[in-house]
């Protein structure tokens, strides 16, 4: 993904710059002890604010170790020092170790509310994660406070588009069009949330922009191939992708749309190929992961697809469709404690899933808790026959990876 950098004004330049990675959090976790104690001790000879000062001067060099261990030290010395707390947490976005930059940022927050920066960071942690419903909140308050501000507005209507709230969507990013109507994924996405809000001028608008903008460009074909991908028109769909793909065979998530058509069209060898050509491309996607993962059951090459679904995950914990795909292999080998493990992490992500509750009452009844398993059925069979349209919609839904770039 693209680095942003924002700077607010919090005493001394706060800088939030995000992008590179680095340590594991467990590497973290285990030198946050000693790192405290050495800080309590140099900031009792040394001003919090000049140790705040070298940590900064660290961080826009990309030592992330040694802007770490200045911050510790300076809140040692200021324990209410919001701008040290705010630096880790963008450290720790860096290195994609999220519950610790949560953590960090949160703490920030208490002690600066009004810096909208650091929400805006909050935001990005869960966006960065997928988990595009919790990054809904710190980026309206962002708006609120800075109606303006072209990131926080796009990635909010960003959000409200993955979780189908199209006529919000419609609502934060029509305002940007004087900025971004000269980008492909922004009038894309207009003009698609506009179609499903019912918003027919500016959907017509958006989408003439786009064809006059895409100028028969390679990312033009991929957003007309995925257009015609929804729409199930399979052959155009490859026709447009494939296009993409001769102007620029490098486009990121031209193969792995080309490989969701594949799939549709039950030819499970070419699919594989497909992901694994987009996988060279952008190795870190974990829907590519989870989709060869699926590719590989279709295949009855188990091992394979478990691989890829812990590939996905470690991605991105958030993807329902690997807990399901795992606990379905695990189910199919008599692996019950661990399909049930799967399951019970998938209720977490989706508590109303009938698939979840179906799987999970199967596995309950082959560990023989017979009455936990029939209930676990009678729910699923209740959220089957309450949201039929809702599941026909789930089943169709094609995701839409190469939309969660961060505006520039």
């Amino acid at each position: 993904m693209s680095s942003i950098a924002v700077r607010v004004g919090l005493g001394a330049s706060l800088l939030l710059a995000l992008g590179a990675t680095g340590q594991s959090a467990a590497q973290v976790g285990t030198a946050a002890a000693p790192q405290a104690q050495a800080g309590a001790q140099a900031s009792q000879a040394r001003n919090p604010q000049e140790v705040f000062a070298e940590g900064e001067a660290a961080l826009r060099s990309g030592d992330l170790a040694g802007a770490e261990r200045a911050f510790r030290q300076a809140l040692a010395g200021d324990p209410k020092m919001a701008g040290a707390y705010a630096n880790l947490g963008v450290i720790y976005m860096r290195r994609k170790q999220w519950n610790a930059a949560l953590e960090m940022l949160q703490k920030a927050g208490r002690l600066a509310p009004g810096v909208p920066g650091i929400r805006l960071n909050i935001g990005l942690v869960y966006f960065r994660q997928n988990d595009f419903a919790k990054a809904i909140a710190p980026f309206e308050s962002v708006v609120r406070d800075q109606p303006d501000s072209l990131q926080a507005r796009h990635l909010l209507g960003l959000c409200y588009f993955f979780t189908d709230r199209f006529g919000d969507a419609v609502e934060a990013l029509e305002p940007l069009w004087a900025q971004e109507s000269n980008q492909l994924n922004y009038l894309y996405v207009l003009g698609i949330a506009a179609g499903n809000a019912g918003r027919s001028e500016i959907e017509e608008r958006a989408l003439g922009q786009l064809v006059k903008v895409g100028e028969n460009s390679p990312e033009f074909h991929l957003f007309m191939g995925k257009s015609h991908l929804n729409r199930g028109e399979y052959d155009k769909a490859i026709t447009e992708l494939e296009a993409a793909e001769e102007g620029n065979p490098k486009l990121p998530f031209v193969h792995f749309n080309l490989g969701v058509v594949y799939v549709r069209k039950q030819d499970y060898e070419r699919a594989k190929a497909e992901f694994l050509k987009d996988i060279a491309i952008e190795p870190d996607v974990a829907y590519d992961y989870d989709a060869l993962g699926s590719v590989y059951v279709m295949l009855q090459q188990n091992k394979a697809a478990e691989t890829n679904f812990r590939r996905a995950l470690r991605l991105d914990r958030h993807l329902l469709s690997s807990r399901i795909g795992l606990a379905k292999i695990y189910q199919q080998e008599g692996r019950y404690a661990e399909a049930l493990a799967e399951l019970d992490a998938a209720k977490k992500l989706d508590d109303k899933s009938n698939n979840v509750h179906y799987l999970r009452g199967q596995v309950l009844l082959r560990l023989g808790r017979r009455k936990e398993g029939q209930a676990e059925l009678a729910t699923a069979t209740e959220l089957l026959n309450a949201s039929r349209a809702k599941r026909q919609k789930e089943l169709e839904l094609v995701p839409n990876p190469e939309l969660t770039r961060e505006p520039q």
